[in-house]
């Protein structure tokens, strides 16, 4: 068995009930002026997976830690330094800094050239669990990107610990290779899993455009490792990269980052997929949790032990620790799948066993059954839509991702006036799901499949493959040019990006 303090981690965080556990990935906790300068240098860094060397990038401090902690009224001031050896530009993903500063090659600025630094200065008033990541090539896979926690100063008196934890999906092999494969073969059927329908609720629509597929008179369907389960939905593809892992906080589970707790104590996980296309279920075993926010904006709680999340999304979860001394693993696992990765929760003293990467059985595909549950602590204001737009989420031949039937760099932006109420629909026609991220804003979930509600203020939402429709809502106060894309980096890549103009 192995103990916390074999692995070294009790003697350097040991944790009370009053003093909040930052992970290793962040930086301490300090009390800084609210004008505070910061430097963070995107650089190379090896890492150690599954016993091999292998060569990323990293968003450091000169401390060498990892990420940026800040307080909501903050401004954010930072200098971006670019030592990876190549152009880069960093984008701040859930704040919403003026366009300019966004983060975003072509569209809010140029790229940072190796060796060169760029200036980002604005307020920041909103607290959550937010993040950031290269908007530049395939570097995201390369894990270039890091937490950026923000915190709400009323809390700073709370009797609780705090968890941050980023996960990734990792590949051994140069993602460029990945994309080209891609390109000229399309879905990788290797990496294909069996789906649950995605869409279902959509009784009517005409799938008899899809070739090359006829039904059994068993009413199902099995295709290379995709299902067609003769219910609306259809098929989907879950997966079309296969990785050798997953990550918790740089780790597997091989050699996990452990965190000292308090039995009987409270804990926020703080839990970020930034994974580049791999949607995942959060799974707290024994426990039981209560989630309060997602995409750093607080819900109405919903008690669970298994969250779904897709890329890009976040989960803030408050847990009631049990009163005895133990260990307790909480686990990040691919959607249709069984591959995993996770941190364990430790008291002192607690043995902390050998965990497989392997899960127990397969999980479901990630889908909208949470999303449809989801209720916003603080809805946007009643008002009727100014505007509405239905975007439609195309696929071609040769691993073409289309919104609205155009690829990023043949688009036309998408108008939008100072002042209005937007609700845009999102209709995907093709077989995959896609995490779709509006930049700049913040937008409501209205209407899933059809059926209003008043769901959760989220910066990203997953629509299910097969003619799913998601619709969302958001007032236009930002103004200027801000992307609009599927937050699957190889999607992206292949051209499912856009952007959205103020006109006035």
């Amino acid at each position: 068995m192995n103990t916390l303090s074999r692995r070294g981690f009790l003697a350097a965080s040991a944790a009370t009930l009053s003093a909040a556990a930052i992970p290793s990935l962040l930086m301490p906790v300090r009390q800084a002026r609210a004008d505070a300068h910061k430097v963070i240098t995107a650089g190379k860094r090896v890492i150690e997976v599954k016993g091999k060397a292998a060569n990323v990038f990293g968003l450091t401090q000169a401390d060498g830690s990892s990420g940026l902690v800040m307080n909501a009224g903050d401004n954010f001031r930072v200098t971006l330094k670019n030592l990876i050896g190549e152009p880069t530009v960093i984008h701040w993903h859930g704040l919403t800094p003026p366009w300019q500063q966004d983060g975003v090659a072509g569209i809010s600025q140029e790229p940072i050239p190796d060796g060169g630094s760029h200036d980002y200065d604005f307020p920041v008033a909103r607290p959550g669990t937010f993040w950031m990541h290269s908007h530049f090539g395939l570097q995201e896979q390369l894990m270039l990107a890091a937490p950026l926690i923000v915190r709400d100063p009323a809390e700073a008196g709370q009797d609780m610990q705090e968890v941050v934890v980023l996960f990734h999906d990792f590949t051994f092999r140069d993602p460029r290779e990945i994309l080209a494969e891609l390109k000229a073969g399309g879905h990788d059927m290797g990496a294909m899993q069996a789906p649950t329908p995605a869409a279902a609720g959509h009784e009517g629509h005409d799938m008899s455009g899809m070739s090359g597929m006829s039904m059994g008179s068993g009413g199902s369907m099995n295709m290379g490792g995709t299902q067609m389960d003769g219910q609306p939905g259809g098929m989907s593809h879950l997966q079309d990269v296969q990785y050798d892992a997953l990550l918790a906080n740089d780790r597997t589970l091989d050699d996990p980052e452990v965190f000292a707790v308090e039995p009987g104590g409270r804990v926020r996980l703080r839990l970020i997929n930034g994974a580049a296309s791999t949607n995942m279920w959060l799974d707290l075993g024994k426990l039981q949790g209560k989630l309060v926010a997602v995409d750093g904006m607080p819900v109405e709680p919903i008690e669970g032990s298994r969250f779904e999340f897709a890329v890009a999304q976040r989960l803030d979860i408050v847990l009631e620790l049990p009163k005895e001394a133990s260990a307790w693993p909480v686990f990040a696992v691919q959607e249709g799948g069984r591959m995993r990765t996770g941190v364990v929760l430790a008291a002192k003293g607690a043995s902390v066993g050998k965990l497989t990467d392997v899960a127990d059985e397969d999980f479901p595909a990630v889908g909208v059954e949470l999303e449809q549950k989801l209720r916003a602590a603080s809805p946007l204001a009643e008002k009727t839509a100014t505007r509405q737009h239905t975007m439609m989420l195309g696929e071609g031949q040769n691993y073409v991702w289309t919104l609205d039937g155009a690829m990023h760099g043949s688009d036309k932006p998408l108008a939008v006036k100072s002042g209005d109420r937007f609700e845009l629909t999102f209709m995907n026609h093709t077989t995959m799901s896609h995490p779709m991220h509006l930049h700049g804003h913040l937008f409501q979930v209205v209407a899933v499949n059809g059926k209003r509600f008043a769901g959760a203020m989220r910066d990203t939402v997953l629509v299910p493959a097969n003619m799913g429709m998601v619709t969302i809502a958001f007032d236009a106060d930002n103004a200027g040019k801000w992307a609009l894309h599927c937050h699957h980096l190889y999607h992206m890549a292949g051209g499912m990006m856009t952007s959205m103009a103020y006109d006035n």
